[in-house]
Order: structure tokens, then sequence, then C-alpha cells
């Protein structure tokens, strides 16, 4: 027993260093992983021969059940319903194309059995929002027209279609009942949101309308509740993926006490899973039988970099004007991840009636997907000019509240104000009170010492008690080592004629700058774009 928890540490450990090292090298820390598990794998150094698929799958499924919640749990509204649609319409029936090409290629040119090619295309057909948000994130980067946002929704929620397909071609290669196959479509979807949506409407009673949970137990239950939405609907042949991802959604978005705590908590789970999922991909793998199927995984890689997944999301976007710069990208960031590997896992555990190693194959794709697709999705971003500079990835307006001790209000100056025509400097306000924005008639205006108040001025005010303005949004922009900005005076720097500041956050402060306000390394600007 001991030696066992001694090998977690060190793997562990040894994920902490290599990630790290990943980082500085701009490769991703996911393909350390899988390499880590190799190397302690019956081909590495430390020949440990591991073959328990069934065992693995039943972990993998817990690790994929909590990265996909906890992806919904951090998924945001997008602030235009035509993101949503368009992700919603690329998680199904572009899941469903892609899957379907990837089939045909199978079978028609690798000359792979119908089964088998079918069963490649539906574990393959679904994208890992963890591979391309560690990039993102790791860069700091955020995407033009919301292209973050539609990434994040899509790979979340592709993964309960790519799984109904993948249990649909386990059911045909056992030779079971396929007769009732429309019928467990329904049941897997609608089960699966019946439960996602009631589940998580019964947690957020419980959170606003009882004492059920005690002090320090918010985060337990939170995770009970994921669990119980994944298992209820799974027990009863409903889509557990697609319900935890629907209770993670509506868990996110509701304004339930202590979030930023299930932040850390689930992000902290989810990093565990990672590494956990990957890790073992490495170890169950025999590099020795790559060599058997290099020449089909490679033909399976290119035709679903480059022709299926193009084509799926050309045919998917363009009807909505989607410019081509953004379908090219999203194209692109299709990376296979944790989802293609646990459904490999549970197809390898699932049946022996293979004439093909699909296991070694989709290993070999998600490794170059990984690989190549994650190294030059940065340099592509850049190329493709859909780099926002201005918005770093996945900072919108309700993460900045979670992440800051501020939060904001809003009031307008009425008749018997005490503060008309008076100059912020000679206001009496409270220490902990910031004036961030004053909005007056259609102009913004970014406060200063001598600016005076005057009658019906909406004033935008920062503070740890009050609630949030719906309707002013708010960004940050972290200024890094090799930022343009870095030791620059405000006053110094060419902004967009309608890009304020609103304040500066510095070592766990946060003021209103000036002019002559220098912008050091580790700021983080908190800005507004009228």
């Amino acid at each position: 027993m001991s030696v066992l928890i001694l090998f977690c540490a060190v793997v562990i450990f040894s994920c902490i260093i290599t990630n790290k090292f990943s980082n500085r090298i701009g490769m991703p820390a996911l393909l350390f992983f899988m390499l880590l598990g190799i190397l302690f794998g019956v081909d590495g150094i430390f020949k440990i021969s591991f073959d328990n698929y069934e065992l693995t799958s039943k972990l993998c499924s817990v690790g994929l059940l909590l990265i996909i919640f906890y992806g919904g749990f951090c998924t945001k509204k997008p602030d235009d319903k035509k993101t949503g649609i368009v992700a919603a319409v690329l998680s199904s029936f572009a899941t469903f194309i892609t899957a379907f090409l990837t089939a045909v290629f199978c079978h028609f040119v690798l000359k792979i059995s119908v089964l088998e090619s079918f069963l490649i295309g539906a574990v393959l057909s679904s994208t890992d929002a963890a591979s391309v948000f560690s990039i993102l994130r790791s860069k700091k980067l955020n995407l033009k027209y919301n292209t973050a946002t539609l990434l994040e929704i899509e790979s979340g929620s592709n993964d309960p279609f790519a799984y109904m397909l993948t249990i649909l071609g386990l059911i045909l290669i056992n030779g079971q009942n396929s007769t009732n196959i429309g019928l467990m479509f329904l049941l897997q979807l609608g089960l699966g949101v019946l439960f996602g949506v009631l589940i998580a409407k019964a947690a957020i009673l419980i959170f606003k309308k009882t004492k059920f949970i005690s002090e320090g137990y918010d985060c337990l239950f939170v995770l009970a509740v994921a669990l119980i939405s994944f298992a209820v609907p799974d027990l009863l042949g409903g889509n557990g993926y697609l319900s935890v991802y629907l209770t993670g959604i509506i868990l996110g978005n509701s304004e339930i006490k202590n979030k930023i705590n299930l932040v850390y908590f689930f992000d902290g789970l989810e990093r565990l899973a990672q590494v956990l999922i990957f890790f073992l991909l490495g170890l169950l793998s025999s590099p020795h039988k790559f060599f058997e199927i290099v020449f089909p995984a490679t033909g399976i890689f290119l035709f679903l970099t480059f022709i299926a997944r193009p084509f799926a999301v050309f045919l998917t976007m363009k009807p909505f004007k989607a410019k081509l710069r953004q379908i090219i990208f999203v194209s692109m960031a299709g990376l296979r991840g944790a989802a293609s590997v646990v459904f490999a896992i549970m197809v390898a555990a699932g049946t022996n009636n293979f004439n093909l190693d699909i296991f070694h194959i989709v290993f070999f794709v998600c490794f170059a997907s990984v690989a190549i697709q994650g190294s030059i999705l940065p340099f592509l971003a850049k190329k493709l000019n859909m780099i926002d500079k201005f918005f770093d990835v996945l900072k919108t307006f309700n993460d900045y509240q979670k992440e800051s001790a501020i939060t904001l209000s809003k009031f307008v100056v009425s008749d018997n104000n005490p503060w008309i025509n008076k100059q912020l400097k000679d206001i009496n306000i409270p220490k902990d009170v910031l004036i961030l924005l004053i909005k007056r008639e259609r102009q913004k205006i970014v406060p200063k010492g001598d600016t005076v108040i005057l009658k019906d001025d909406v004033v935008l005010l920062g503070s740890s008690v009050v609630h949030s303005s719906s309707d002013i949004k708010l960004r940050e922009m972290e200024i890094t080592e090799n930022h343009e900005w870095k030791n620059k005076k405000i006053k110094d720097i060419d902004f967009q004629p309608d890009f304020l500041i609103a304040l500066i956050k510095r070592a766990g402060n946060a003021f209103v700058p000036n002019g002559e306000t220098t912008l050091f390394a580790g700021d983080v600007v908190v800005f507004y774009i009228v």
C-alpha cells in the first residue's frame, strides 16, 4: 500500500515538473503527461506492465465527468445568442458529420471493416476543451468574434454526442439488439437533459432556501451533486455526460455562495483528472505496437484534421456568415483529448471483436493532435489576426467579480445628492469604495480627482459589499514581461479612442490611475471598451 501511495506521489510531482517545463518551451502539458506515462510503461524505463482496460475505463470515466462538469461550471452564457446557437450546432451536427466522414475514410480508403470504422469515427468525433484552453491560458490569449466562448461551449457539449455514437458502435459490434436505436437516442438525450436541469435546480434550492450545508462543506456538496447528476440518468439509460454538463452550466451561471471556493476546488480536481487520464493513456500504451498502426493512424489524423473537421465546421458556420479566418481557426482548434481517450479505453474494455488495435490508433491520433495542432495554435491565431489583445482568455465580467474582492454597483445622482457640483477629491468616499466610471448622457468618463459630479450622472462604484451592474462589461488584461505597455506611463500609450481604463490591480491592491501612472509587469489593467 505504501509503495502504491509513494508511486502516486512521484507521478504527481513529475507531472507538476513537466507542466512547468512544457510552459517554458511552449509545448502542451498534456503531451508531457502522455510521455510520462510511456516512460513508466512496459516499453519505458520503469517497465510497469499495466493492461487493465476495465479498471482504467472506470477511473477515467470519473475523471472525464469531473472535467465535463467543471467545463460547464465555467461556461458563461454568451453575450449574443448567435454564438450559443452556432456552438450548439457545432457540438451536434458537426460532430455527427465528423464521425461519418472519418468512418467513410476508414472503410473505403483504409479498408477497415464497417463497424470498426464507425467506432473510430465515433470515438474521435469529439473535441477537447481542456487541451485547447490549457494552451490559450498558458499564452494568455483571447480570440476575436467570441471564438473562445464558441470553442468552450462546443468542446464541452459535443462529448455527450460522441458518447452516444460510441455506445451505439459497441452495441452493433457486440451483436446486441439494435432495433430500438431511435428509442436509445431519445432516452439518452431526454433523460440527460431532464436530470441535468432538475438536479441543478434542486441543488440551487438547497443552497438558497435551506441550511442543509454546513460551513466549509459546500465544495463536497457540489461534488456529490456532480456525481449524482451523472450516475442517476446513466443508470436509467440516459446520457450522464450531457446531464453533468448541463448541471455544471446551470450552477455556474447561478448566484450561489462561495463560488470562488468552488472554482478553486474543481480547478484542482480537473487538473488531477487530466493528469490521471493522460498518464494512464501513456501507461496503457505499448509504443512498439505503433509500427503496426502508424500508417492507418497517420492517415486518419491527416484526414480528420485537414478534411473532415474543416468540412464539418465550414458547413456549420458558413450559413451563420462567420468570417473565413474564424472558420479556419475553429477547424484547427478541434484537438482530440480526454474524451476520445476515455471512449477509446471504454471500447477496448467493452469488446474483443476487433481486427484492428483501435486503442493504439486513437492514442496515436490524440498524441499527434495535441503535439502538432496544440503547438501551432498560438502561431495560427497570430497569423489569422484572431488575437484580441485587450481581452485575456475567459476573462468576462462575471469572472472578474469572482476573482476580485471588488464587485460593482451603480446609482444615479439625484437632486438632493450631496455630491452634486463637487470635485471627486472633495467628496468623502468610504475607504473600501472606488469610483470606477461615470456615465453622463452618452459619454463614458474615467474619473479623476478634479472630475465634477453633475445631476443625473450614472456613477459606477466598486466595493466589497454591493451587487453588480448588468449593463457595463469590464475586462482584464495582465501586463506581462514582454507586453508593449510594460514600464510606460498611461499618457504615453496610444490607446484606441474607445478604450477606457477603470482601475489597476497591483500586488493585491486596486486603484484608479491617472496619466502619470506607470504600468509594470504583473499589473492587471481593468478596462472598459465603449
